[in-house]
């Protein structure tokens, strides 16, 4: 589904692209890019050649910042894709400079749970003190104080990552931390993952963005922010015997249950058992996709796996922890292959290495890639290609983007402007194109809210949509209208855009609005682009840059991308 075009775009001059180079990389590190398949995809395309540098600004990023289209045709496409490949060897030190301000995203969750606790007990005492308190707004400063930092953590992450896709020189990984995070999503505002979802987002996504597959699988389902979401760290064999109060801490010091200790849990008392969410999840949105060829046997079969896969103190921000007792130890089959009893912890293990390396994950992670990164509907020839090099590379993130991103399918028309920008790349690519410096205000982080996408604010488990239908819609526009005119209006706290600077010195309404369209939307604007904005705009208007800029900033030609 495609927005209306109230406008259209002539296609611009083209111009000559730096001959594409062989790019070194040193430290030994490589990536492979097939440079010739590259330069016959580029050859072939039917852009211009801005527009190629340009869509590659908008695929592999966030969109581009006043002189990057310049900056990187002088370098060639294929270098600044090999560095976004490689992002350890790029300078992040401006970008890393703006984060540093937001102490919480540097906490571990145990120190996060600390300021969540101290929020918990602050209402129990103002409860305590003042029966009718809740109806009070005024707190003592040191209530004050607990309160506020409960919610600078949800706050301060919220802003990195608009801070981070705005200033990252990175952009790739910032562009694949927020897929990654979508793809193994969690709720910030359920219980515990509101201090364990920044350890989540940091150490976790956004250690493994560029990795492996494998690695990254593994790393959430030992997670604490996965375990508590899906409930899994409560899932244990239902015919679990638990060790005597007294000897529980040693057996779960000692990994084991001591020897005659072991009695049923107390009559009377509801018993934890099997809890099959996060194995579901695990199969359905993780790995091999709904269609992937898994049955109920087999989720109940994975559930027994992760069984005693559990935290400590999650509240707290406690870590993962295996509990023995609380696993069951039978024989399981799963997918056809028989796990013998007494594996213990390797049970799960097992699962995850199945799973990564099924060709049903390969064909399901591929097709999602494509489809972020190309198309709603991804050319199923180029699914096929990038599903092979997943399973080649043993699931090399970095192997398989750089199929698409070397592919003729990747340069096509087709391809070209063909993506709705969701709320979140609506916001950054706004940011970027104006030029705008930004401490991402709450106000900005409210605006996501109203168009639909809170950053670690999605509930179910399938985390955002990524197709067109679901962000097309009138009020989802109106509320994008409304952030552009803001934003161009200079209405958003701390935030300025250079947008004075970006406006043609002088001239008539149509002037002005063909060089801003040109400097925010890089490509030459139709005429009736023009003449549609021009009959929006009165010729005595002392605030006409700040309105054409809001209307092309709000247009449909800007949420594509």
């Amino acid at each position: 589904m495609h927005l209306p075009h109230r406008f259209g775009f002539r296609r611009a001059g083209a111009m000559a692209l730096v001959a594409l180079v062989s790019v070194a990389l040193p430290g030994g590190a490589s990536v492979t890019l097939d440079r010739d398949a590259l330069s016959r995809s580029l050859a072939a395309s039917p852009l211009t050649e801005e527009q190629k540098v340009l869509h590659v600004l908008n695929r592999l990023g966030y969109g581009p910042r006043p002189g990057d289209v310049e900056r990187v045709r002088s370098m060639g496409v294929a270098e600044y894709i090999a560095r976004q490949l490689d992002p350890e060897r790029i300078d992040d030190s401006a970008a890393s400079a703006r984060l540093e301000k937001l102490a919480t995203t540097r906490m571990s969750s145990r120190e996060l749970g600390e300021i969540y606790s101290r929020a918990v007990e602050a209402r129990k005492k103002r409860a305590r003190q003042d029966p009718d308190a809740a109806a009070k707004p005024k707190l003592d400063p040191a209530m004050r104080s607990d309160m506020e930092g409960q919610r600078k953590i949800g706050l301060e992450l919220a802003q990195a990552k608009i801070l981070g896709a705005t200033y990252s020189e990175r952009q790739l990984k910032e562009v694949m931390a927020d897929f990654w995070f979508n793809h193994f999503n969690v709720f910030m505002g359920k219980g515990a993952d509101r201090v364990l979802t920044t350890e989540y987002d940091r150490d976790v996504i956004r250690a493994n963005a560029l990795g492996t597959f494998p690695e990254l699988l593994a790393a959430t389902a030992k997670s604490p922010a996965m375990l508590f979401y899906l409930d899994n760290w409560m899932s244990i064999d239902p015919n679990a015997k638990f060790p005597e109060r007294g000897n529980l801490r040693r057996a779960r010091a000692k990994g084991k249950t001591p020897a005659g200790s072991a009695v049923p849990a107390k009559a009377g008392k509801r018993a934890r058992g099997l809890n099959e969410n996060y194995a579901r999840e695990l199969m359905e949105l993780h790995t091999l996709g709904v269609d992937g060829g898994y049955t109920q046997k087999d989720v109940t079969e994975v559930a027994r796996c992760f069984t005693g896969w559990s935290l400590r103190n999650p509240r707290g921000g406690g870590g993962f922890q295996f509990v023995p007792f609380l696993h069951d130890n039978g024989e399981k089959t799963v997918l056809g292959r028989k796990i013998p009893a007494g594996g213990g912890m390797r049970d799960g293990e097992i699962v995850l290495e199945m799973l990564a390396n099924h060709p049903s994950t390969a064909r399901f992670l591929a097709t999602k890639l494509c489809r972020r990164f190309v198309s709603d509907d991804p050319p199923a020839a180029l699914v096929a290609r990038c599903a092979e090099t997943y399973l080649k590379s043993k699931g090399d993130v970095r192997q398989v983007l750089a199929a698409i991103f070397t592919s003729r399918e990747f340069y096509s028309q087709a391809a070209y402007r063909a993506k709705i920008k969701k709320p979140f790349e609506l916001v950054v690519s706004a940011l970027r194109a104006t030029g705008a410096d930004t401490i991402a205000p709450p106000v900005m982080i409210a605006a996501l809210r109203s168009m639909g996408e809170m950053p670690f604010g999605c509930q179910p488990p399938t985390g955002y949509p990524d197709t067109s239908e679901a962000w097309v819609n009138t009020g989802a526009l109106l509320e994008r209208m409304n952030f552009a005119t803001r934003l161009a209006a200079g209405e958003i706290p701390g935030t300025r855009t250079r947008l004075a600077e970006l406006a043609p010195a002088a001239g008539s309404t149509g002037e002005m609005v063909s060089g801003l369209a040109r400097a925010l939307l890089r490509d030459a604007p139709s005429k009736d682009f023009v003449s549609g904005i021009e009959r929006q705009v009165s010729s005595g208007d002392d605030q006409k840059t700040v309105r054409i800029a809001g209307l092309i900033l709000g247009s449909p030609e800007f949420q594509r991308r």
